[in-house]
């Protein structure tokens, strides 16, 4: 269902008033940030080779990024729900673009550490705030704008992983980190500038019709206190470990395995291994968000998460059975990371359907917390490979933690999300403050 721009003002600002034009100007701005969580196994090797900190260290920075990327965002998210995108946006911008340019010269365990801290605060705005705005633009379909803008973060990163391998060899990481972390952070600051929130009359109301939404707006104090929302945050933790376990140590993998010199043949081009699994990882991961979500627009939130969960542990099974294969380590690789960039999608929009629409922004940021939860393991998958000289113990525990999920998906979610939106139908309590989504402020 379109809605019109509004007309007030001059043509420029009808554009920009656009949830369209805002869904993409969203998307922009977590391309932009998508680097520093999906491109850092690049550097963890060169890295290591230059200082010897060792892999645990520089694969913890990653847990260290994730850590302040999402357990802030509910504190961001409320100033955005509170007073408007634009000004917080920008200022994550800037921290983005210090975050990698202080990797260009940092000596220190120290310096990394603060580099990561600045890194994850910074994109933990962006990607609250971009996520936050697609759902209060597009009530009607979710899923499918929730994984359309998550996706701007999964495959952000694929069209510049193999300009940051190339330069890394043969310019160095310093370099690689000093040139595209103040671009990413220019061009961030330039998108934030562009951010709206959407007024009462630019929105439709009417869901899409498989999908039961609450007519309640649950604050956020109202939603922690609320069981399926921790079933929700022990689902997407579940999910979030064998993902991010695989993001943060792929190319070490390939090393240990000894493929990682290995070229794949695609008939035109010879590619080297790495770099065409994270591009094709980058690809899928951002193709899966709102593939799913628009799949669950149509059958509901629970039947898609236990299919795509279900299809994440085959995927991993597959991937420990032939990645000694360069080819297969690359194609299956890309399907475990289809079936785990979906929970970036699904879980907003499930969000956002139980809890409201006016505090949706700080709901999800809660949720995605769970993202910072399961980031501590990345170091402990290293940890327990140096032990046992294998990467099968920690693929093996993330293929468990999936049917998990898929199981409780099926079969208990359900239950209890059907529960609470009848009790949600009862009474509608008022909010503790009327955010920006409400007031219409920009």
């Amino acid at each position: 269902m379109a809605v019109a721009a509004t007309t007030a003002g001059s043509p420029a600002a009808g554009i920009v008033r656009n949830r369209w034009t805002q869904l993409v100007v969203g998307i922009f701005t977590m391309v932009m940030i998508a680097n520093l969580q999906y491109g850092w196994t690049l550097f963890v090797d060169p890295i290591n080779e230059k200082t010897n900190f060792g892999r645990p260290f520089i694969t913890g920075l990653l847990s260290t990024f994730i850590l302040f990327e999402t357990w802030l965002v509910p504190f961001e998210a409320y100033l955005v729900d509170r007073f408007g995108p634009r000004l917080l946006v920008a200022v994550g911008g800037v921290l983005v673009g210090i975050a990698w340019w202080m990797n260009s010269w940092a000596t220190t365990q120290v310096l990394f550490t603060i580099a990561a801290i600045l890194g994850g605060i910074g994109g933990g705005i962006v990607y609250g705030t971009a996520v936050g705005s697609a759902l209060k633009w597009f009530p009607d379909h979710r899923g499918l704008a929730a994984g359309l803008t998550a996706a701007g973060y999964g495959a952000g990163s694929a069209a510049t992983v193999i300009p940051i391998a190339n330069m890394i060899q043969s310019s160095g990481y310093q370099s690689t980190f000093a040139l595209f972390g103040i671009a990413q952070g220019v061009l961030v600051v330039v998108g934030a500038l562009l951010l709206r929130t959407p007024r009462k009359d630019e929105v439709p109301a009417a869901p899409a019709p498989t999908v039961r939404q609450t007519r309640r707006d649950y604050s956020p104090m109202q939603t922690i206190k609320t069981p399926v929302f921790w079933l929700m945050y022990a689902m997407m933790t579940l999910i979030g470990v064998g993902g991010l376990m695989a993001t943060g140590v792929l190319a070490s993998v390939a090393k240990d395995l000894g493929v990682d010199k290995s070229n794949v043949n695609l008939g035109f081009a010879a590619i080297a291994v790495v770099p065409f699994a994270l591009s094709l990882d980058r690809i899928l991961n951002g193709v899966t968000r709102p593939f799913w979500g628009w799949v669950s627009d149509h059958i509901g939130r629970e039947r898609t998460m236990t299919l795509a969960f279900g299809l994440e542990a085959c995927a991993i099974l597959v991937f420990l059975l032939t990645w000694n294969n360069p080819l297969l380590f690359a194609i299956c690789s890309g399907l475990a990371f289809f079936g785990y960039g979906e929970i970036y999608s699904l879980f907003p929009a499930t969000s956002a359907d139980l809890f409201g629409r006016a505090y949706a922004t700080t709901n999800y940021g809660m949720l995605y917390t769970s993202k910072g939860l399961a980031s501590l393991l990345i170091p402990i998958g290293a940890i327990v490979q140096s032990v046992t000289n294998s990467w099968t113990p920690v693929f093996a525990v993330a293929v468990v933690f999936d049917v998990i999920a898929a199981a409780l998906a099926w079969t208990v979610l359900r239950r209890v999300a059907q529960a609470h939106l009848a009790r949600s139908a009862i009474a509608a309590p008022t909010p503790a403050f009327v955010p920006a989504v409400a007031g219409g402020s920009d």
